[in-house]
């Protein structure tokens, strides 16, 4: 399992949400969440937080505590 974070220098571009809708939404001030905070390992995810402009997603491997390959 992978835990999934958004923190505060989210701008709320709405990339994530392009790429992974089924794991981000904009919130009522237009910043990005996670729908789960702990997800299935999804390659959508990782692209999301990859192509994040700010680098504000974080995804985190449950089990070994370190970012899986691919996230930046």
């Amino acid at each position: 399992m992978w835990r999934v974070t958004v923190n505060d220098r989210c701008v709320g571009s709405g990339s994530c949400i392009g790429i992974a809708p089924r794991h981000f939404r904009l919130d009522d001030v237009d910043q990005s969440y996670a729908v789960d905070t702990e997800v299935a390992p999804d390659d959508a995810v990782l692209d999301a937080a990859a192509l994040c402009p700010m680098e504000a997603i974080l995804v985190i491997d449950v089990e070994t505590g370190d970012e899986p390959a691919g996230t930046r």
